[in-house]
């Protein structure tokens, strides 16, 4: 459980990092286009998305990232993101990203919980916790 504050100095490429950090129904974000898209298609759609702030160079984002992916098949109801915030960097401040790993719970664009740091426990509760507070209820 933990997390990153900022970035090591570069002594590499570290391009094929980023595959890492998106598996199973995890789509990987690099362009604000491609943000702008998948939140509409989960508006459209009705999907809680989870998004999350990431970098290829933090430990405690590689560690967790199976763990999301693991989550992304368990609840395939739900939209499962990951931004590299070094690739969307003006994109992430804009999300006051102080830290990664950083997970937003949206609804219709709109935030419904925030989790700091790769906490797996406190993840999977908020997951469950979101998806069935969302739950259509039956009569």
């Amino acid at each position: 459980m933990g997390h990153c504050f900022t970035k090591p100095n570069k002594d590499g490429d570290d391009s094929d990092q980023n595959v890492e950090l998106a598996g199973g129904n995890v789509q990987l974000i690099m362009t604000k286009e491609s943000w702008d898209q998948k939140m509409a298609e989960a508006k459209r759609d009705g999907k809680i998305v989870v998004a999350n702030f990431s970098a290829a160079w933090c430990g405690p984002c590689r560690m967790i990232a199976p763990f999301y992916a693991e989550l992304s098949e368990k609840y395939p109801s739900a939209m499962f993101l990951t931004i590299d915030v070094d690739e969307l960097n003006e994109f992430s401040t804009s999300w006051d990203i102080k830290a990664t790993p950083t997970f937003f719970f949206l609804k219709d664009g709109q935030q419904l919980d925030k989790l700091v740091g790769a906490n797996k426990p406190e993840l999977q509760k908020k997951m469950i916790a979101i998806l069935d507070s969302e739950a259509p209820r039956q009569t």
